[in-house]
């Protein structure tokens, strides 16, 4: 498995294109932005798209949705929970136009020989997931370095993703952190010094 990580638009949002090196097949994971850097990778490397994941539905998340369906035809996967996540107000909204598919909690994915397992993290939104593929989590905005999603947005909520991110913490093993925004993480790493994830866990002060 091969990662590329696209920090693209002004919250450099990470766009990961995650590829079965044996196939070149790959999957787009949260398209934000800069829809010509993402395209242009693919092209360039002589990769087979063959879907896109959206971990939630935040519009710097899938800004570069349209133009990306546009140069890659592929199929693209949200929970459904999260159409419309940014409230019915937010012009850039998600809308389900007929071009969305469903995926939730158990679902398993595929790009070329590589498999994603979905697993529904909310808290962020309502319809945040996590995508576990091998020895590494693609967490969106519901885990990062140090830190984890804010939850003042439309249907946050701590308590839940309180709740998402000790799921998270209780998996076995170790694991690759790819979240949505800054650097890569492990799971063994945020399980030790990640206040949020130590306090969902129950280390209170």
């Amino acid at each position: 498995m091969l990662i590329k990580t696209l920090p693209v638009g002004q919250l450099e949002t990470n766009c990961y294109i995650v590829t079965d090196e044996e196939t070149r097949k790959c999957a787009i994971i949260d398209p934000g932005a800069e829809s010509n850097t993402i395209l242009d990778y693919i092209e360039s490397n002589k990769l087979i798209p063959e879907v896109i994941f959206l971990t939630h539905g935040h519009f710097d998340h899938y800004m570069a949705l349209d133009a990306v369906l546009d140069g890659t035809g592929v199929p693209v996967y949200i929970n459904k929970k999260d159409v419309n996540a940014g409230g019915r107000r937010d012009p850039h909204r998600l809308d389900d136009d007929g071009r969305l598919s469903w995926y939730g909690e158990g679902d398993v994915m595929r790009a070329g020989g590589l498999e994603f397992l979905v697993m529904e993290t909310p808290g962020h939104s309502a319809g945040s997931v996590t995508l576990k593929c091998e020895n590494v989590l693609f967490t969106g905005d519901t885990l990062f370095r140090d830190s984890c999603g804010r939850t003042d947005l439309g249907d946050g909520s701590m308590e839940v993703l309180l709740v998402s991110l000790h799921r998270l913490s209780e998996l076995e093993g170790d694991f690759e952190v790819y979240p949505g925004h800054a650097e890569s993480t492990t799971l063994d790493r945020e399980r030790q010094f990640n206040y949020y994830m130590r306090y969902a866990d129950g280390d209170r002060p």
